[in-house]
């Protein structure tokens, strides 16, 4: 009996303990912090990040690095905004966003963000300069395993090019839209990385569901995530985007509507037009998850290459960095420019049975991607795993 009691005894403790450390860890800090921008990456900085249930605060902190540990001081407090996470109508977690405003162009800031009882560590991030040199990583689909194989192509990316600006993600970040695990894993499995380095993602197919009308509707989960540009079209603003960064356009179209849905793609269309037609970018850029050109034969995305590709090739667009066929492939597809790329960081795969357009090819690979900004060249190369590089390329401004 004494022995039955003390077992008892030992399982409610461990019990309470595991309970505890799950409200302290989930009940008080912030966790799933993302950096991403809403406006100018010279001036301002926006973070997202998962609150407690109880708290009805969003706040941040921000002040200049000076290697002083007394930030407290001297910290600016920004107070932010609350929204729910509703998941098929329920309300799942609470969510804080704040963008910091009135940076300095070319400065490293350190922030913190909570409710302003509780808070998370104070992290680093960097503003853009306003010109000069930069580099930032692409990686394709990320989609499956990603705590335990995906992980590793985000990690040694960043062990790479630690100095990274940005991280453009080209759709397909989890597998099952509204799945609140797989985000989980997702943020796990990049670790504190989209806290110091802002992400700029663009949705696949995989963020979308239909809804009981059978309407697309688009992960709810992504713009708790991600705060981003509201300059697109007016009803597709969470995820049809453009951003200026130094010399470098980048434009995120929603390849998933374009697909599927005619008006929408009129809509992003019209919108990239005027888009390229107005931009002062030495460098331009377009990252959507459906490729204009396919590594399978039984893959053919007709309406990108027929209504967005002579827009591509009008008004100058450099690199389009895609996802969605889980290959690698390089191409040009007989032009100069731009240069159409596909990535896969993740561990599903498919084959590439297509070598009509493709300079270069790769499958069954995980990959991660450096882009090396100058004044006068583009510098592109996609690594394996283990540091070694796969393909290479150089664009010469025009």
């Amino acid at each position: 009996m004494i022995i039955k009691n003390l077992i008892l005894s030992l399982s409610l403790c461990c019990a309470l303990y595991t309970a505890t450390a799950q409200t302290n860890d989930r009940g008080l800090y912030a966790d799933r912090i993302t950096l991403t921008w809403s406006d100018q990456p010279s001036t301002t900085q926006s973070v997202s990040w998962r609150i407690s249930g109880s708290a009805t605060k969003a706040v941040g902190q921000v002040v200049e690095e000076q290697s002083s540990p007394d930030l407290e001081k001297s910290a600016q407090t920004v107070l932010g905004v609350t929204s729910p996470l509703k998941i098929e109508g329920q309300t799942a977690d609470n969510y804080g966003q704040v963008s910091f405003q009135g940076l300095k162009p070319g400065t490293i800031y350190t922030y913190r963000v909570g409710d302003g009882t509780n808070w998370s560590a104070w992290n680093q991030f960097r503003t853009a300069d306003v010109k000069g040199d930069f580099s930032f990583i692409y990686l394709g689909d990320a989609q499956n395993d990603l705590r335990s194989k995906w992980s590793r192509s985000i990690r040694k990316a960043f062990q790479q090019e630690p100095n990274a600006r940005f991280i453009v993600h080209a759709g397909d970040l989890i597998n099952r839209s509204n799945n609140d695990s797989e985000w989980g894993e997702w943020h796990e499995g990049a670790g504190f990385i989209h806290q110091m380095i802002p992400a700029v993602p663009t949705p696949g197919n995989h963020e979308y569901r239909r809804d009981s009308t059978r309407q697309l509707v688009l992960d709810p989960h992504w713009k708790m995530h991600f705060n981003l540009p509201k300059n697109g079209p007016a009803d597709m603003q969470d995820a049809v985007y453009y951003l200026d960064y130094q010399d470098v356009r980048m434009i995120s179209l929603n390849s998933q509507l374009i697909m599927l849905d005619s008006i929408a793609a009129k809509k992003q269309e019209q919108w990239l037009t005027e888009v390229l037609a107005s931009s002062k970018a030495k460098w331009n850029i377009v990252v959507m998850h459906h490729p204009v050109y396919s590594t399978a034969k039984n893959r053919d995305n007709t309406i990108l290459r027929e209504r967005f590709r002579p827009i591509f090739e009008k008004y100058g667009v450099d690199l389009v960095l895609q996802g969605h066929d889980h290959t690698y492939a390089r191409g040009t597809a007989g032009k100069v420019r731009p240069v159409y790329l596909l990535s896969v960081a993740g561990p599903k795969m498919y084959g590439s049975d297509s070598e009509r357009w493709m300079e270069v090819s790769g499958a069954q690979t995980q990959l991660y991607q450096v882009i090396r900004v100058t004044d006068s060249k583009l510098f592109f190369s996609s690594y394996k795993l283990n540091g070694q590089l796969f393909d290479s390329f150089e664009l010469t401004h025009k």
